[in-house]
This record gives C-alpha cells, sequence and structure tokens, in this order.
C-alpha cells in the first residue's frame, strides 16, 4: 500500500462522515416534529456504510497487502424502523381523531452520541492526513 492511498481512504472516511452528520442533523431537527398519522411521520435516518470495492489496480495484483488499504463508501440511508411515539393529546391541533400524535422515532441521545462519533472521526482522519502530508514532505528531504 502506497503513502498516496492514505490520503483516498481518509478522503472517503471524512466523506462518509459528513453524511453521517448530516442524517444526525436532519434528524435532531425533526426530533419534535408531530404528526396525525403514522404514515406521514419522519422516520429517523441512518446511513450504511460499506468498504470500498478495491480498484482494478489490486485486484490484477492480487496482492492481500495491496488490498488492506480500502476506503468507505456510503451505501445508502435507510430509514429507521424502530417504532414511532404516539402520544395521547386530544387538544393538539394535529390530533387524529382518537386524540393520538405522532412523534418521530428519533432518540436525541442516539443521535447526540452518533454526532460525537462522527466528528470525532472526521477529526481523526484530519490527523491521518496531516501525518501523511509530513511524512511525505519529510521524504522530499531525505535527498539534502
Amino acid at each position: 500500500m502506497s503513502l498516496s492511498n492514505v490520503f483516498n481512504i481518509a478522503g472517503s472516511a471524512m466523506s462518509a462522515q459528513t453524511v453521517r452528520l448530516n442524517t444526525v442533523s436532519s434528524n435532531l431537527a425533526n426530533a419534535e416534529s408531530v404528526s396525525s398519522s403514522e404514515g406521514t411521520t419522519y422516520k429517523a435516518l441512518k446511513p450504511v456504510f460499506q468498504v470500498q470495492a478495491p480498484s482494478e489496480e489490486q485486484m490484477l495484483n492480487g496482492n492481500i497487502s495491496s488490498m488492506a488499504g480500502q476506503g468507505v463508501t456510503v451505501k445508502g440511508i435507510v430509514k429507521s424502523d424502530a417504532p414511532l411515539r404516539m402520544v395521547f393529546e386530544p387538544n393538539h391541533p394535529m390530533a387524529d381523531e382518537n386524540g393520538y400524535v405522532y412523534y418521530p422515532n428519533v432518540n436525541v441521545v442516539e443521535e447526540m452520541a452518533d454526532m460525537i462519533s462522527a466528528s470525532r472521526s472526521f477529526q481523526i482522519n484530519t490527523e491521518v492526513l496531516n501525518t501523511a502530508k509530513q511524512m511525505l514532505q519529510k521524504t522530499l528531504t531525505l535527498g539534502r
């Protein structure tokens, strides 16, 4: 694995964590939105990550060590299948005919933990990029 692969791997991780932060912010923004039916209620979004497929060069080499450095891609964003919260509030303007209001299945504590985790992962990958850059700069000065 060449040092230049580090930039691609860290970059893909940063892109994936950006998507994760976007879904967290969407979930937190809609955490207290209400609806009068189950079908129109906001459902929490979760990104699904997968290992980036090896490049053609890595596949042709067939060398396991060349495939060790894989990036990450966002396979998709799925809606959470956790149950919605039904709250009996007959005086609420969005209440259904039975007096229930539907709240999203967003767990604010879980979303905050995801936000912190994604933020830290982004910061760590920034450090990886800075370290790789410093290593390349040191390599260029070896001939002096």
